[in-house]
């Protein structure tokens, strides 16, 4: 997958270890995701985020992504192909910059992701958000995902698994 086709509006890259800090900075002004999906970002937990896979996947499916402004990161994504089978690809994580919430941009990056992953061939995305986060679970609603009636308890939180089929992109 070529990740500059996730958005024709920003500059897409790979995220690699020396943005860290730049990632932590956009984490950190996000206290209410963390507040129902705890413990709270620290530099190594961000470092083990860009490297974990979920099962039966391999780095190869895995893009962990910028997007950028002016040079600026405005939001990260955490994009896993082939999972949890063929047919459907996983977001991990989505978050934008605060002072970039609200105005559409993660609506609209949503939409070019899922145009871009429909013409790969897939047929859905999935994610899970921790259950009880009212801005998570609107935002997700809002971009055309539904409750699959899926429920995991990992222990900190329980996450609700939400899907939207790319059929009418």
């Amino acid at each position: 997958m070529n990740v500059t086709g996730l958005s024709s509006q920003y500059n897409v890259r790979r995220m690699t270890e020396s943005d860290i800090d730049r990632i932590y900075e956009l984490s950190v002004g996000n206290p209410l995701f963390y507040q129902y999906c705890p413990p709270f970002v620290t530099r190594e937990s961000i470092r083990k985020d860009m490297e974990a896979l979920p099962p039966g996947t391999t780095g190869e499916d895995k893009f962990y992504v910028g997007f950028f402004e002016d040079g600026r990161l405005i939001a990260v994504m955490d994009l896993i192909l082939n999972y949890p089978d063929a047919r459907t690809s996983f977001i991990g994580l989505f978050m934008m910059a605060r002072e970039k919430q609200g105005q559409g941009i993660g609506s609209r990056i949503v939409s070019e992701c899922a145009c871009y992953i429909r013409s790969l061939g897939y047929e859905f995305i999935r994610l899970g958000y921790a259950k009880g986060n009212p801005q998570s679970e609107s935002f997700w609603k809002k971009n055309g995902f539904a409750e699959t009636g899926v429920e995991a308890d990992n222990g900190a939180y329980t996450v609700v698994v939400m899907q939207r089929g790319l059929q009418e992109e």
